[in-house]
């Protein structure tokens, strides 16, 4: 049943403090073994530009786009994601704002020859790469939520064979130019160690909803009703987190329309026991399992 308040009739409101509808997320903030080596790969797979570079970290974001979405940080010998996977980033999420877009793109890796993951997930439409780190990326368009489905209060999502001929046509045989403005961070995911744990930090005392789907192993939240802001998985369960001196997610970013939305969610986290600290007008915590997320006013 849903929760009263919730978005949408397929999330569960927390029991308190509620992010806004309208937040977005942010930039990710990646640690990396070699700087360069990411930059040229985010630049020529993913098509960003540069933002800037210097004292060891570089920003990139998609053309027109004034905001980063991704900040690589450099650390020298950085270990890389083993094949099992650690605690901490499973991927993070590039949202491209047409299904046209995701076609050029698809067309762009063929060209380039990469060999991607690929997904229908019902709501959206994926193709998966790793970064040069071991990094999870995924690469997606979203479908309109008329098409989104909602069986028993459940939001139907699958991962399902991509029709690629479908999304090529779609791309109207236009190349890929790179990234286009419009671009964003559409989601995190990250493998945890305990979904009840990972539930009281995210829905509980950060204020996401939850999205009732039907995934083993797995919790979706997000606000406003959208399929997921953030997704939390069990796959690697056993797995050592991610630590000093690996590669991985250092911080996601979720960007509100209002300074006392960053106060709410600091009191509340605050509430719960998490340490948070203040960084400007931000509000940043670590989840169990030490991943950062940054609460900002959006600029």
């Amino acid at each position: 049943m849903t929760s009263p308040g919730s978005s949408a009739p397929f999330t569960i409101a927390p029991p308190g403090f509620r992010l806004p509808p309208e937040l977005g997320l942010g930039r990710v903030r990646l640690e990396v073994a070699d700087l360069a080596r990411s930059q040229a790969y985010y630049q020529q797979v993913l098509g960003f530009e540069t933002r800037e570079r210097g004292g060891g970290r570089a920003t990139l974001g998609a053309a027109g786009d004034h905001a980063p979405l991704v900040e690589l940080r450099e650390r020298p010998g950085a270990r890389p994601v083993p094949r099992r996977g650690r605690l901490g980033l499973y991927h993070f999420a590039i949202l491209l704002p047409t299904r046209a877009a995701l076609g050029r793109f698809i067309t762009h890796l063929e060209a380039i020859g990469v060999r991607p993951g690929m997904s229908d997930h019902l709501v959206s439409e994926a193709v998966y790469l790793t970064d040069p780190d071991g990094l999870g990326i995924e690469v997606y368009a979203d479908r309109p939520r008329t098409a989104w489905r909602v069986y028993a209060g459940d939001l139907a999502m699958a991962v399902d064979a991509l029709n690629v001929e479908d999304l090529r046509e779609a791309a109207g045989g236009e190349p890929w130019s790179g990234a286009p403005a419009g671009t964003r961070v559409g989601h995190v995911h990250l493998h945890v160690g305990d979904l009840d744990q990972a539930e009281a930090f995210y829905h509980r005392a950060l204020g996401l909803e939850k999205v009732r789907v039907r995934l083993p192993g797995a919790l979706f939240l997000s606000a406003g009703g959208y399929h997921h802001h953030l997704g939390l998985n069990t796959w690697a369960a056993g797995a050592p987190r991610a630590g000093e001196g690996d590669a991985g997610l250092l911080e996601w970013t979720i960007e509100v329309p209002a300074r006392a939305d960053i106060e709410g969610a600091a009191r509340s986290l605050a509430a719960a026991g998490y340490v948070v600290t203040r960084a400007g007008d931000d509000a940043v915590a670590a989840d169990p399992w030490g991943t950062g997320v940054r609460v900002t006013f959006r600029r």
